[in-house]
């Protein structure tokens, strides 16, 4: 089967589901995007190395970068190859010192956790996209792409904007106090926090 290659659109997570976060990927150089429903230590872990954060001790997935890579071994590809009564299957396709591929089965959350750390392509087949794909259409909706994805995760109970008890004290904040708020939420590898300290920045 021909693959299609999938990148990341965004990470959002849920005010109303504790624990609920919805990763969207969207098809490369198409329309359609996957959402998928994955865990927070998971989102956290995507979210780091896509923020380009340095936790100071290293999380489980540097844990295993750093292991392979200790052994020679990478990760070529990700492939979500299944999707089964709501579930998606992904498998790792790994090698070591130019062998023939290996084939590892792993949670999809924790294979595109893995992806974003060994920079590799992320595949699925035409069968997951069309079952479980949103198309999303910028033409006719006048809106931007990441307005559309944003959108269709609010849909399904989920939205990007962050929300919190110190949504307001943050916003009163200078740069530079956020700035060494930042720093000190990463020292203490309060991740969610430094998030939304990062997302004030953004804003700035």
């Amino acid at each position: 089967m021909k693959k299609i290659k999938l990148d990341i659109s965004g990470l959002s997570y849920s005010q109303t589901q504790s624990g609920a976060y919805a990763l969207v990927l969207g098809e490369s150089g198409g329309k359609r995007r996957l959402p998928i429903i994955i865990g927070g230590f998971e989102a956290q872990a995507i979210a780091i190395e896509l923020e380009k954060m340095a936790p100071t001790r290293p999380l489980t997935h540097d844990l295993f970068k750093a292991f392979a890579e200790s052994f020679q071994i990478t990760v070529k590809e990700v492939i979500i190859y299944n999707l089964v009564e709501g579930i998606f299957y992904a498998k790792l396709i790994c090698q070591q010192d130019g062998a023939n591929d290996v084939e590892v089965d792993a949670r999809t959350s924790d294979a595109i956790a893995l992806a974003v750390r060994f920079r590799c392509p992320i595949y699925t087949f035409e069968f997951i996209l069309s079952s479980a794909g949103i198309l999303i259409d910028d033409e006719a909706s006048g809106t931007s792409t990441g307005n559309a994805d944003t959108e269709m995760a609010a849909d399904a109970g989920l939205s990007n904007a962050v929300v919190s008890d110190s949504g307001d004290e943050l916003s009163r904040k200078s740069k530079e106090e956020l700035k060494e708020l930042l720093r000190s939420a990463i020292e203490e590898e309060a991740y969610e926090k430094a998030g939304r300290i990062r997302d004030e920045l953004a804003k700035r």
